[in-house]
């Protein structure tokens, strides 16, 4: 387990976001990224985040004619850094759950979200030090 506080989480989110291939981010609108300690008692298991909202690719014309509150994106901090041992690691982590959770925003499964970062070259680790 390698913990650290609030605003330091907060930085590497940030920094995992403005990592997210320029292809997605372009696509990317009325979503909220939110950073939680832990799930609420609806969410089953053990989470490390979850997309909450439309995927992109099931809106149809009629969306956001009226005002819609916005997808959400959460991260659940005590469970990341359950999973990690090093700073390393945990911005790692944090930038494969966002990634993960950005693929379900775009209507992208399991599978199909493991082969995009297959293809964009997402391999743990090495966005930290590009």
């Amino acid at each position: 387990m390698y913990k650290c506080d609030d605003e330091i989480f907060e930085k590497y989110v940030i920094e995992a976001y403005n990592k997210i291939p320029k292809f997605f981010l372009k696509k990317i609108d009325n979503v909220e990224i939110v950073i939680e300690d832990e799930p609420n008692d609806n969410n089953k298991g053990f989470l490390l985040g979850l997309y909450s909202g439309i995927p992109l690719n099931k809106r149809n014309t009629a969306y956001g004619m009226y005002p819609i509150t916005p997808d959400l994106i959460l991260l659940f901090k005590k469970n990341i850094q359950k999973v990690v041992n090093s700073e390393e690691e945990l911005k790692s982590k944090i930038f494969e759950v966002l990634y993960h959770e950005i693929g379900h925003y775009f209507g992208m499964n399991e599978i199909e979200i493991r082969e995009s970062m297959k293809n964009y070259h997402l391999n743990k680790f090495e966005w930290v030090y590009t």
